[in-house]
């Protein structure tokens, strides 16, 4: 049988993707997917009262050809068009794949490493506060690039900077978490 057959007896047969299964890019935390963020990790601003804690973020079997790897917190939920941005972190290197709690509140990150503007036009981490009687979905991201270096312009918005880590994605994987409603 000529490869073509091949190929084309494990496409309609649902078994091409099956054949070349590689191990998949997974993300683990020690906060829950699709579970409330504790109220510690909330922010102290806009009526929240939490330290603005990160969390623990590590990552395995990014896709082939990782050169860095970016991070980014967002909260779909944000009463805006395109939501809000509430970190962006890129150029982090190829070697890194963890996070403690509270790194990225401390801004401790690797050598080589840069934090992106958020919504608030300014680099660094905030955490979750969602308006008052309403329950937000914000989604952490690791997202694998194929570049060690991003080129993004200096101050440029998150909306700026989200678009070079598009660019560049190799894959990604992603933590869904809520927050509110507070009272």
């Amino acid at each position: 049988m000529d490869s073509r057959k091949i190929w084309t007896t494990l496409i309609a047969t649902g078994l091409a993707g099956a054949a070349f299964a590689c191990h998949a890019f997974e993300l683990a935390s020690n906060l829950q997917d699709g579970q409330p963020v504790p109220a510690d990790y909330y922010q102290n601003n806009f009526g929240c009262t939490g330290a603005s804690t990160s969390p623990m973020l590590d990552w395995k079997d990014p896709p082939a050809g990782t050169k860095s790897y970016a991070v980014t917190f967002f909260d779909k939920s944000a009463p805006t068009q395109s939501g809000f941005w509430h970190y962006l972190a890129y150029d982090i290197p190829a070697n890194v794949s963890r996070f403690e709690v509270g790194d990225l509140t401390t801004a401790k990150l690797p050598a080589g490493a840069k934090e992106g503007n958020t919504d608030l036009g300014k680099p660094g981490y905030f955490g979750p506060c969602p308006p008052v009687g309403r329950k937000h979905h914000y989604v952490y991201t690791i997202f694998a690039l194929k570049t060690e270096q991003l080129d993004v312009p200096a101050n440029a918005t998150a909306a700026l900077t989200s678009f070079y880590i598009w660019l560049n994605t190799l894959g990604q994987v992603s933590l869904e978490v809520t927050a509110g409603p507070r009272k």
